[in-house]
C-alpha cells in the first residue's frame, strides 16, 4: 500500500529544473568551447556559456537565501545512519527486487547517500567550477599578478569540475529512474508529490 505526501516545494522544483537546464547549456557550450564538437561556433558558445553561467550563479544565490530562510539547508546534513543499507541496495538491492531501505518524508527528502553526493556537489565540484569559471572570465584582469598561475592550468581545472558535474548528473538521472516505477521520481520532482510505501 502506498501514499502520496507532499515533499518538493514549488521554489524546490523551479530550481532543480532550471538549474539542470543551465548546467546542462553549460556543458554543452563549454565542450565545445573545449573542441569537443562545433555547434554554435566558438564565440556564441562563448557568449552562451557566460550567460549560462551568471544565470545559474543568480539562482544559487536565490536558492542559498531559500534555504537558509526556510530552515531546507537541514536536508543535505551529511549522515552515515544506513548509508551502508542504501549502498547494499543500490548495488544489489535494485536488482533483486528488495524493498527500498529508505522512506522520504517532507523533513527527510534525501537518503544518507544522496545527502553525502549533494554536500560532494556544493562543497567540491560547484566551488571547483565557480572558481574556475570566473578565474578564466577574468582571467586578463589577474594573469599578471605575481604567482599566478598559467591560463592552461585554470582550464584544467575547470575542465575537471565540468567532468564531475557530467558524472553527477549521469549517476543523478540514473538514479532517478529506480523508483517504484522508472518515471516516480522524475514525477514527484515536477508535481511535488511522492508516492511511498
Amino acid at each position: 500500500m502506498s501514499e502520496r505526501i507532499y515533499i518538493f516545494k514549488r521554489f524546490e522544483r523551479f530550481w532543480h529544473w532550471t538549474q539542470a537546464l543551465l548546467i546542462i547549456a553549460m556543458l554543452i557550450t563549454g565542450f565545445e568551447i573545449h573542441g569537443s564538437w562545433r555547434l554554435f561556433g566558438f564565440k556564441q558558445a562563448v557568449g552562451l556559456h557566460t550567460a549560462a553561467a551568471w544565470a545559474l550563479i543568480t539562482l544559487w544565490v536565490f536558492a542559498i537565501f531559500w534555504h537558509f530562510t526556510t530552515g531546507e539547508w537541514r536536508q543535505y546534513i551529511p549522515t552515515l545512519k544506513n548509508a551502508d543499507a542504501m549502498f547494499r541496495y543500490y548495488v544489489l538491492g535494485i536488482f533483486t527486487g528488495a524493498p527500498h531501505p529508505f522512506r522520504a518524508t517532507q523533513l527527510k527528502k534525501h537518503n544518507p547517500l544522496q545527502r553525502l553526493a549533494y554536500l560532494l556537489v556544493k562543497l567540491v565540484i560547484n566551488p571547483l567550477v565557480w572558481a574556475s569559471g570566473l578565474a578564466l572570465l577574468y582571467y586578463p584582469a589577474w594573469h599578471d599578478a605575481a604567482g599566478a598561475p598559467a591560463l592552461g592550468s585554470v582550464a584544467l581545472l575547470h575542465t575537471l569540475g565540468a567532468f564531475m558535474m557530467l558524472i553527477f548528473l549521469i549517476a543523478h538521472v540514473y538514479l532517478a529512474t529506480t523508483g517504484h516505477t522508472p518515471l516516480a521520481h522524475i514525477k514527484a520532482m515536477i508535481t511535488g508529490w511522492e508516492e511511498v510505501e
